[in-house]
């Protein structure tokens, strides 16, 4: 006798995937109002203000990216490191320029590498977690 099986909601799967996928800790930052410095009369970023810490991941795209350049000239975006950073969809949508930080990670050498927010978070009317495009700012180990 077979039992029927109700289809799983959108909320569930969210939950599933926050639970078994977004195991890293990370930290999305942007710089803070500017400072006045009267030592050298310049305004300069001041603190960085968080905006999240929590559950996240970051996954390569698979590989570099190629932009065609149109008349020499770069796309505005392109990269050599695109990532996407996945967050529950309960954490604030970054804004380009933000920085993404691993703090912490089951890969050690995850930690404290950087990303650039290159992209605001998509959206969809089928959403599980956010998407948000981001550009690897640390290129080395241990950086």
């Amino acid at each position: 006798m077979s039992v029927p099986i109700e289809g799983l909601t959108l909320g569930a799967v969210s939950a599933i995937v926050e639970k078994k996928i977004l195991t890293n800790k990370i930290r999305i930052y942007r710089p803070g109002e500017p400072v006045f410095n009267p030592d050298t009369g310049q305004y300069e970023p001041g603190p960085p203000v968080t905006i999240y810490e929590g559950p996240g991941a970051i996954f390569p795209t698979g590989g570099p990216s190629v932009v065609l350049h149109l008349a020499g000239q770069a796309y505005v975006d392109d990269t050599p490191s695109r990532y996407r950073l996945l967050t529950p969809l309960s954490a604030p949508v970054a804004s380009r320029e933000d920085t993404v930080a691993v703090v912490e990670a089951e890969d050690e050498s995850a930690i404290g590498r950087t990303w650039r927010v290159i992209d605001i978070g998509e959206t969809s009317t089928l959403s599980i977690v956010r998407t948000t495009w981001v550009d690897q700012n640390t290129q080395t180990a241990g950086a």
